[in-house]
């Protein structure tokens, strides 16, 4: 079997406890894959990229109503969202193998690793959902992490700059906002999920560092500038503005200089 091709296949599942399952189980047989060279074709007949489930219904993300979490339902509804980003973050990471071909094995191997996290993460939410007598699907959610993998289909470098260091990045600053207010609320399920986030956090902040070390690589590899060239890409690709407060810890813990962190605050 091979990697890249098992990860397309992976990526086309639309059952989430499947897909989870499946990614988990490639990840632990990655390091034994070979790893194929040259570009793939999608096979005729293939479906829509990604996989996805009839449920939960997707609206543009201006639609998807917002909550308080200070009622149950209202905790719901932000579980289900973070869930989704995370069963998004597995198709990110499984499509970042597939997709891109003449990386070193190690690329592959540290986006596996991502696709198995985020996999875990999305159980958890599942999980905690299923507690509160909700799941995966019960509420309308949004694609805004797709739309960008897709835009930046054709270029590795731009995948690299605004999938995981600038839209992915953006749930280190959010975090811990959200955090704060389940705190506030201090009911056993709210701080449940505060345990769960500190465990997302904690592995979003080595996804980020991921995707910080592959763009410099490349920009490396091609003679870019990090800095200037990211500036260009965020222009090229539309890439939504990133406002603070920022969780300038966590950027630093993930790579981020603090010529970066000055131009996150400038713009």
């Amino acid at each position: 079997m091979e990697l890249r091709h098992r990860a397309l296949q992976v990526l086309c599942l639309a059952d989430p406890e499947q897909k989870a399952a499946a990614t988990l189980d490639l990840q632990a047989q990655a390091a034994m894959l070979s790893i194929a060279e040259g570009a793939l074709d999608l096979p005729a007949g293939l479906p829509a990229l990604p996989g996805h489930p009839e449920r939960p219904a997707l609206l543009h993300h201006t639609d998807v109503a917002r909550r308080s979490p200070a009622t149950p339902l209202g905790r719901a509804v932000l579980i289900h969202a973070i869930a989704h980003i995370e069963f998004n973050a597995i198709n990110l990471a499984l499509d970042a193998v597939w997709r891109f071909e003449g990386m070193p094995r190690g690329y592959y191997q540290d986006w596996m690793l991502v696709a198995a996290e985020e996999a875990r993460h999305f159980r958890l939410l599942r999980d905690h959902l299923r507690t509160q007598g909700h799941d995966y699907g019960d509420f309308p959610a949004h694609q805004g992490l797709w739309t960008m993998c897709e835009k930046t289909r054709y270029d590795i470098v731009a995948r690299m700059a605004l999938v995981p260091r600038t839209m992915e990045a953006r749930g280190l600053d959010a975090t811990p906002q959200i955090q704060a207010k389940l705190r506030q609320v201090g009911t056993p399920d709210a701080l449940a999920a505060v345990g769960i986030l500190d465990t997302i956090l904690r592995d979003e902040v080595g996804h980020v560092a991921i995707g910080n070390h592959w763009y410099r690589w490349l920009c490396e590899r091609e003679g870019l500038d990090p800095e200037d060239h990211y500036s260009v890409l965020v222009k090229q690709y539309e890439a939504p503005r990133l406002r603070p407060p920022f969780n300038e810890a966590a950027r630093r813990r993930a790579g981020f200089t603090d010529n970066e962190l000055r131009w996150l605050q400038q713009i």
